[in-house]
């Protein structure tokens, strides 16, 4: 499963990043096994969290996290010695210093590629290397990783349907396979009392790394190993209905195991063997949601594999598109991002990512096709937008959605098809249930008048106590305009094809 080969230490270091967990967990299963005492580290890296704002969900679920991390850690060990050491600091700085404090001979960690995190480990592993540690890296976040599914002539793919029949052509047991720690119990470090001295005494509070609580209690999300397993317990019971109930937010139909997925406090292996195996025994629902899990396997090597997604679009002929990006473009922007757009579904569902940094996968496609199609808006706005906001936020798939939403993307949808938010409203809400959930101001009106408030009679409008332009927005465009507007402006992908 991996390529390196590791000698035997006396003691080891496991750096914990995207991967939350104890079971399962590559770099710790093998440090547990190839050395003879495990410290176990995670580092508050001042360097992504500086430019955050103070009150940030997904680092409050990260601590949360950790606190629950170190409970498992105590409870499997059977020892209140054994911990999780928190620091707070410069990843570059700190990983090297705790090593050498720790006099570990090597650190292990599991992969994480995106381009900043690259450079930094490789910055790191030059500073151990100077002072004689070993670093060690896994594959732990996706099952197929940057060169692994290749097409005949060695060349990564970049649609997705043949990488899709690629992976599950190449997939076997092997490849799923838990990687169990229950052998090397006896295995994790105490600190001595001189260590005891120089590290924190106690694990990082929110408060000690300068944040501040969020709604995250309030919104009743579950953090930690425990919450994970929650949801996926949870969503055992519907995985076979996935497929019909997926496209619906006013329906429990998705697994909500997004955000676990990208802190690693669930286990994709287990996630996709599970899925696999249901898949297998002719479960519609798990065959649908197993593409979901190899979608974020393919978005994650296209990122490797083409670095320059950050920032440019895949097709590079899509970057001679000109955006708005005037005053009016401003405003309509920020009309968008405050969820006053006068489209019910497209504001119910910004208002859904800016109350609880969650939105629904069918209304990430909507809301992404109105800034880019509807408003003629640069979809990296919207894509930073949702990197603020979302707290499953994981460069690689979000950068995929948006440029799958713009048509500038790998397998992107074509740049003529333009989601029509009146029709995806009455298709996927026909009840109105999640648009009158988001939008209390709409609650007098009926269907279907409420997936068009502005084709509403004045006698309506008057017995729902709304005034247009007052307590609910005017739409901010016509959409049949706004789709000629976008041919034209998608017409010079079209010159330079030609």
């Amino acid at each position: 499963m991996h390529k390196h080969t590791i000698d035997n230490f006396q003691s080891g270091l496991v750096w914990f990043r995207r991967d939350l967990r104890l079971q399962d967990q590559h770099a710790l299963f093998l440090a547990l096994k190839h050395c003879a005492q495990v410290y176990c580290v995670f580092v508050f890296d001042t360097d992504i969290l500086n430019p955050l704002p103070r009150q940030d969900r997904r680092v409050e679920f990260i601590q949360a996290s950790l606190v629950n991390l170190d409970e498992h850690l105590k409870k499997f060990t059977q020892s209140s010695e054994v911990r999780l050491i928190t620091l707070h600091g410069s990843a570059v700085q700190e990983i090297p210093s705790v090593a050498e404090l720790l006099e570990v001979q090597a650190v292990f960690t599991n992969h994480d590629d995106e381009p900043s995190s690259l450079k930094r480990d490789s910055t790191i592993r030059g500073k151990l290397a100077a002072k004689g540690v070993s670093y060690f890296d896994f594959k732990d976040h996706v099952i197929f990783e940057r060169s692994e599914v290749l097409n005949q002539t060695g060349k990564p793919y970049g649609v997705f349907t043949p990488y899709k029949n690629a992976w599950l052509k190449k997939v076997t047991e092997l490849d799923l396979q838990s990687f169990d720690i229950r052998p090397y119990k006896a295995k994790f470090a105490t600190l001595k009392p001189a260590q005891l001295k120089r590290l924190p005494a106690q694990m990082h509070g929110l408060e000690d790394i300068g944040f501040e609580l969020t709604n995250l209690k309030e919104l009743g999300v579950h953090t930690g190993i425990d919450g994970g397993e929650f949801l996926f317990k949870d969503f055992l019971k519907r995985m076979d209905l996935y497929n019909e109930t997926r496209d619906f937010p006013s329906v429990k139909g998705p697994s909500y195991l997004g955000v676990h997925l990208r802190f690693g406090t669930v286990s994709i292996r287990e996630l996709a063997r599970t899925a696999l195996e249901r898949s297998r025994a002719g479960s519609a629902g798990a065959a649908v949601w197993l593409s979901e899990l190899i979608w974020r396997d393919f978005y994650a090597q296209i990122l490797h594999h083409h670095p320059r997604v950050v920032t440019k679009a895949f097709k590079p002929e899509y970057d001679n598109i000109q955006w708005e990006d005037d005053k009016a473009a401003k405003k309509l922007f920020a009309a968008w991002c405050e969820g006053q757009t006068g489209f019910p579904i497209v504001d119910a569902a910004m208002r859904q990512i800016n109350s609880s940094g969650y939105m629904h996968n069918r209304l990430r496609m909507v809301v992404a096709s109105f800034l880019v199609k509807d408003l003629g808006i640069d979809w990296r706005w919207g894509e930073a937008y949702f990197a603020k906001h979302l707290i499953d936020f994981d460069l690689s798939s979000n950068n995929g959605g948006w440029q799958w939403a713009s048509s500038s993307g790998c397998d992107a949808q074509p740049y003529f098809r333009i989601f029509n938010p009146t029709s995806q409203s009455e298709r996927f809400d026909p009840k109105g249930i999640f648009i009158y959930r988001y939008l209390p101001e709409l609650k007098g009106l009926g269907l279907p008048t409420l997936h068009t408030p502005w084709l509403a009679e004045p006698m309506e409008l008057l017995g729902a106590g709304l005034q247009l332009g007052k307590n609910y927005p005017h739409p901010i465009v016509d959409h049949a305009k706004a789709r000629e507007r976008t041919l034209m402006r998608y017409s010079v992908v079209k010159a330079t094809k030609s």
